[in-house]
């Protein structure tokens, strides 16, 4: 099979290799990081349509071939039954691709629409309808983890979400665990820049499938969101990286979450070191060591 890189000419060449060596070691020092990954996993690779689980799946088959560790991909497709959707894209591309694969379907599409208020926004219970079916199916072919297509844009926007508008300071972890503990997640282009991804998803001309149940919504509140940080991004350069460094860099004593710090019995913490402070210098005095 030809490779994407035959019908580029060499500028263009080189610009997909390095793109290419960019993702794969932003996901694979992702991977590290976390940890992701073991000997024997067997990684359930969820497979939209869109372009971001495209890429996951793309980069994560390559690291396979060099990685320190066995590990195995099975691509996992969520039929939700919306209207007009083009069963045959994924399987056609996955069997090209020789990829191991299931498609499984679940009709949430109506469930959605009969819950959800005409003009209201679908995307919670969507998602949440989704991940429920999900981790259902990934104990069902045994695979130990999940892996979701989220980048570093998605855990940024998430972060503002939770606290513009839940008064949370939250956002995605790289890796958890389910609420039933019964699944690990990872989100190995946790690295990514989505800039990055929208142009290794032109290179490689996937066969990208619009969501028209929730993509296609207007005014959502992730869209504005995405708005504000893409303005940021252009008119201040490297913000979305300090931003996420920022999410990696947590001081609890220097925020106001009694929770994860004790504020109440600070000043225990203060008198103790007053007498050591004091004992050291009653020693220094007597000329102790």
């Amino acid at each position: 099979m030809a490779s994407v890189t035959d019908s580029l000419d060499a500028k263009h060449r080189t610009h997909f290799n390095k793109l290419q060596k960019k993702l794969r070691r932003e996901v694979g020092k992702a991977i590290a990081d976390y940890n992701m990954i073991a000997d024997g996993d067997k990684v359930m690779v969820c497979l939209s349509g869109g372009k971001d689980s495209y890429t996951m799946l793309e980069i994560l088959r390559n690291l396979q071939l060099s990685a320190p560790v066995n590990f195995e991909l099975v691509a996992v497709n969520l039929d939700q039954k919306q209207p007009g959707f083009p069963e045959h894209v994924l399987p056609d591309y996955l069997e090209k691709e020789g990829v191991s694969y299931h498609i499984l379907e679940k009709d949430t599409y109506s469930i959605v629409k009969e819950k959800v208020p005409e003009g209201k926004t679908t995307c919670g219970l969507c998602s949440r309808l989704r991940r429920g079916s999900l981790y259902g199916f990934a104990e069902e072919i045994g695979a130990n983890k999940i892996a979701l297509g989220h980048h570093r844009d998605d855990i940024v926007e998430t972060l503002f979400l939770n606290m513009f508008f839940g008064g949370k300071m939250k956002a995605m972890p790289p890796k958890l665990r389910s609420d039933d503990n019964k699944n690990v997640v990872i989100r190995p282009l946790a690295y990514c820049r989505e800039k990055d991804i929208v142009r290794f998803a032109r290179y490689k001309d996937f066969p990208i499938i619009p969501c028209n149940l929730c993509g296609s919504q207007e005014n959502l509140q992730r869209q504005t969101i995405k708005e504000m940080l893409n303005n940021w991004d252009r008119e201040h350069p490297g913000r979305i990286e300090s931003i996420f460094s920022a999410i990696q860099n947590i001081a609890p004593s220097q925020l106001a979450d009694t929770r994860l710090f004790d504020f109440e019995h600070l000043e225990d913490g203060v008198q103790r070191a007053g007498q050591q402070a004091h004992r050291l210098d009653v020693v220094n005095l007597f000329g102790g060591h």
